[in-house]
């Protein structure tokens, strides 16, 4: 007799499993052993001539969960370990890491038949920058394209955006709902972003896309700038609300750029306008072809990022370390009234900012401690040796990086060194005076360190190095000096009630912020 349709002798094996253990089962034991393979190969069979690798038991994930949560514990750990270089894996890629002055050099003066930053940072930024631009032309028009990005940055376009520093800054004070009467309470992030953006482009990007920014583009920069996360690095393409956002905002702040540029065309004022917009219209690239009206768009969209994006998020931490030292905050406000008196001056000049010696050296202490990228990435082209030292043996070993690997550099790591800075956890701004001389052989002279600023070599590189390095720090420092001087100048800042210290840093995105809400305690600073 044949057994029933749902008898259990269809639906189990020999060995007594259903159907559906069976279905379950096989997947189950294929990852399991996939992982205890990647186990072993870890702890068996290690290629001595590569850098050491960071264990790990899932094989995707690797590394990434602990690396993501602090990335710069996460150095400072293996460091210890392993030395200078070491490997681990982020996302299913093997990411070799090369720390300290000599590691930031090889990553980052690594020339161009060996390493690529385009080939890592293209998919991320096309989708919110454009094409034909930054990572998606040839190293060589790349760089014609930031020379001509330098057209508003000479010292005589610095001399005109002080005075548009404080106007905005003031007219922002004035009318935000969270700064009137007396005293109150603001969200630091929240507020610097938009403050940063409207000077930014003020400045950077001339009148017609200032007046855009009391509209609708102000909020369509926003909806790019939440599209800048580490999973759109690593998985671009992926249909999150994020990025449909993003998409529509590029495609309409693209269509605002080439109807100012269509506009000025048409009055023939791109040939006049002494703006970045008038100088992408006017220049030519070295073969005699004309910047094109969707690379002239999709290059302000990316001046104006640069411009704005890490400035922000170095302005929010500069107003909360100076709330935790009303001390600081006093002497700030003396050296103002040292250069300006009672009052400060809204057209300022030049000389003016650079005498608030303070306020530099607040911006660059900040700038040590709070790097906006703390994690500067390179795709390896072909395969290459560098020589670090065992931590243990105190020898020298030489190391091979594959071509399937990515370079990490991370300059933010030397700047939290005891090797180069004397109690390197501790904001102090006066580190930084040129006068100041090491009293023993573990503290390093400032002024040395300045001197070292602007090598790859240097401990401190808030602006990397190399050709990718950011051709914008005479105007951060200008930016974030000129704004926090009409901060200080007319408000104090404390933190909540019960509230001790700084905030923690978010990791999240790609430039590294305050967790938020961020708030301070500001009242208005009566005159003395």
């Amino acid at each position: 007799m044949l057994p029933a349709p749902n008898s259990p002798n269809l639906l189990s094996s020999s060995l007594g499993l259903s159907l559906i253990a069976q279905i379950f089962l096989i997947p189950t034991v294929s990852i399991l052993l996939y992982i205890i393979k990647y186990v072993l190969q870890q702890l068996l069979f290690v290629d001595k001539t590569q850098p050491p690798v960071v264990f790990s038991w899932l094989p995707l994930i690797g590394s990434t969960v602990e690396y993501g949560i602090e990335p710069y514990k996460f150095y400072a750990k293996y460091q210890k370990k392993f030395g200078d270089v070491f490997t681990f894996v982020l996302i299913g890629r093997k990411h070799t890491v090369c720390l300290g002055p000599n590691g930031n050099n090889f990553v980052l003066n690594s020339s161009l038949s060996e390493t690529s930053a385009a080939d890592i940072y293209r998919d991320l930024t096309v989708p919110i920058f454009g094409k034909d631009v930054c990572y998606d032309c040839s190293p060589a028009k790349f760089m014609e394209q930031k020379k001509f990005m330098k057209y508003s940055l000479t010292p005589e376009k610095l001399q005109r955006y002080i005075p548009l520093f404080l106007h905005e800054t003031r007219d922002y004070i004035q009318s935000a709902s969270c700064f009137q009467g007396n005293e109150g309470i603001f969200d630091v992030v929240e507020n610097m972003s938009p403050l940063t953006l409207f000077t930014a482009s003020a400045t950077l990007q001339g009148k017609e896309v200032r007046e855009n920014m009391n509209g609708n583009l102000a909020h369509l920069y926003h909806d790019l700038d939440k599209s800048f996360i580490p999973i759109n690095f690593y998985m671009p393409g992926l249909p999150l609300p994020v990025n449909r956002a993003r998409d529509i905002a590029r495609k309409k702040i693209v269509n605002i750029y080439k109807d100012i540029i269509t506009s000025r065309r048409a009055n023939h004022s791109g040939q006049t306008e002494d703006d970045m917009i008038g100088n992408l219209i006017r220049s030519t690239y070295k073969d005699g072809s004309p910047v094109a009206d969707h690379e002239i768009a999709h290059t302000m969209i990316g001046l104006l990022m640069a411009g704005q994006h890490n400035t922000y998020s170095v302005a929010s931490w500069i107003l909360l370390r100076l709330a935790t030292r009303p001390d600081l905050q006093e002497e700030l406000y003396q050296e103002q009234k040292s250069v300006f008196g009672s009052e400060l001056d809204l057209n300022a000049s030049y000389d003016d900012i650079d005498r608030l010696s303070l306020h530099k050296m607040v911006a660059r202490e900040t700038l040590r401690l709070h790097e906006p990228i703390h994690t500067m990435l390179r795709a390896v082209k072909k395969p290459l040796t560098i020589l670090s030292k065992d931590p243990e043996t105190s020898s020298d070993r030489m190391y091979r990086i594959p071509k399937t690997h990515i370079l990490i550099a991370a300059p933010g790591v030397t700047c939290r060194s005891e090797e180069f800075f004397h109690n390197p956890e501790e904001w102090e701004p006066r580190r930084w005076e040129s006068k100041t001389k090491p009293s023993d052989d573990t503290q390093k002279s400032t002024l040395e360190l300045s001197d070292l600023s602007r090598g790859a070599n240097s401990p401190y590189l808030p602006f990397g190095a190399g050709r990718h390095r950011c051709v914008g720090e005479s105007f951060v420092y200008l930016h974030l000096c000129t704004m926090v001087a009409y901060l200080v100048h007319h408000f104090t800042f404390e933190n909540l009630p019960g509230k001790v210290g700084i905030p923690l840093t978010d990791f999240s995105s790609m430039i590294t912020r305050p967790i938020v809400p961020a708030r301070l305690v500001w009242k208005r600073r009566t005159r003395n």
